[in-house]
C-alpha cells in the first residue's frame, strides 16, 4: 500500500476538522471537529509507522496516548458545556465570551457635576470612595448608583 492514500485521507480529514473548529458555533459540535483532527493525526502516526517499518512501533504507541489524551479531553470538555448549558440555558460559543455574571448590580459613586470625589475617600477616613453593596447601607457616602456590570470586550 502506498503512503500516499492514508496521508491524503488524514489530511482531508484533518481539514473538514479545521473547518468545524473554525465555522460552528455549537460547543459540542467543535469538540466533535477537535476529536477528527486527533483522529487524523493518529492516522498518519499509524501509518507512517507501518511505512517506516520501525521495530519499536513508535507510532503505534503515540497513537495510544493521543487517544487517552482525546478521551480525557472530551470527558472534560463536554463536563464543561453542560455545566455552562444549565447556567446559561445555550451552548453557543458566540453567546459564551462574557464570563461575568451580568446579574449582580455594582455599586458606583455618584459624582458631584463630573469631579472626582475629595482626596482621602468620600467617608474623610479612609483611601476608600464608597463601594459597597447597595441596599447594605454600608457605602462611604451613603449616595452609590447601582449599575450593571458592563461585558469588556
Amino acid at each position: 500500500m502506498h503512503l500516499a492514500y492514508p496521508a491524503v485521507l488524514a489530511a482531508l480529514l484533518f481539514c473538514i476538522g479545521l473547518y468545524g473548529v473554525l465555522a460552528r458555533r455549537n460547543a459540542i459540535l467543535v469538540l466533535m471537529s477537535v476529536e477528527l483532527m486527533l483522529n487524523a493525526v493518529n492516522l498518519n502516526l499509524v501509518a507512517f509507522d507501518v511505512w517506516l517499518r520501525d521495530t519499536l512501533h513508535s507510532g503505534q504507541a503515540l497513537t495510544l496516548f493521543t487517544i487517552a489524551i482525546a478521551a480525557a479531553e472530551i470527558g472534560i470538555g463536554l463536563a464543561i458545556v453542560l455545566a455552562v448549558y444549565r447556567n446559561r440555558g445555550t451552548s453557543a460559543i458566540d453567546r459564551l465570551r462574557d464570563t461575568a455574571e451580568t446579574d449582580d448590580a455594582e455599586t458606583l459613586p455618584d459624582a458631584v457635576d463630573g469631579t472626582e470625589p475629595p482626596p482621602g475617600g468620600a467617608d474623610g477616613r479612609t483611601g476608600k470612595t464608597g463601594t459597597g453593596k447597595t441596599g447594605t447601607g454600608k457605602t462611604g457616602t451613603g449616595t452609590g448608583k447601582a449599575k450593571k456590570a458592563e461585558a469588556t470586550t
